[in-house]
């Protein structure tokens, strides 16, 4: 199957063939019949992956101490061999996935073979998401219209952390998906927005 892949050491991005995910107990096999792009979040990593050493770990400051602590157990050889490694490794860009259930995990009750759901799978034909990361589509609702489910998930997390009330005015900056997405629930709850 094909899955979107990024090298975190160098940025590049490719189209890779890799094996279909086994099934596991608590999880969901979903075949993919739509995938958003998050152009803010995929370009950060983009972004992450073609900068230099120096400009990842001062975006990193927690892995920084990470690698510090590692240097003093370790020592600087193996702590090198092992981030030049852990930056090697390709990551699956995406997180915003719908499609029909292949196959249901041991354990995982309220689906079905043959259910739409959307999930916070990544860009591949075929994904397995834990059943806490996924949920049901109404059959009156299009795949690309449910592609957008985790996108308003965090937005409404937002919301909610932020606790507004009727009438409140509330800032909103940066107006990528998530900050659109923050504005129209902010609007319909009966916020005044500023952004």
């Amino acid at each position: 199957m094909k899955q979107i892949l990024q090298n975190l050491g160098n940025g590049d991005t490719a189209l890779e063939e890799v094996p279909v995910p086994e099934s596991k107990p608590g999880s969901l096999l979903i075949a993919t019949s739509k995938s958003l792009v998050s152009a803010g979040t995929e370009r950060m990593l983009v972004d992450f992956g073609k900068a230099n050493l120096l400009a990842k770990a001062r975006q990193q400051p927690d892995k920084v101490k990470m690698v510090l602590d590692k240097i003093r157990t370790d020592g600087l050889g193996p702590t090198i061999e092992t981030v030049r490694n852990k930056l090697d490794q390709p990551i699956p860009l995406g997180y915003c996935n719908v499609g029909s259930v292949l196959e249901v995990g041991a354990g995982l009750a309220g689906f079905k073979v043959g259910d739409r759901v959307a999930s916070n799978g990544p860009h591949a034909e075929v994904v397995r998401v834990p059943g806490n990361l996924c949920a049901l589509v109404p059959d009156n609702v299009a795949d690309e219209a449910a592609a957008f489910t985790v996108i308003g998930a965090i937005a409404l997390q937002g919301i909610r952390l932020v606790q507004p009330t009727l009438g409140e005015t509330v800032v909103v900056t940066g107006l990528g998906l998530v900050g659109l997405m923050t504005v129209q629930l902010l609007r319909a709850q009966g916020c005044r927005v500023l952004s």
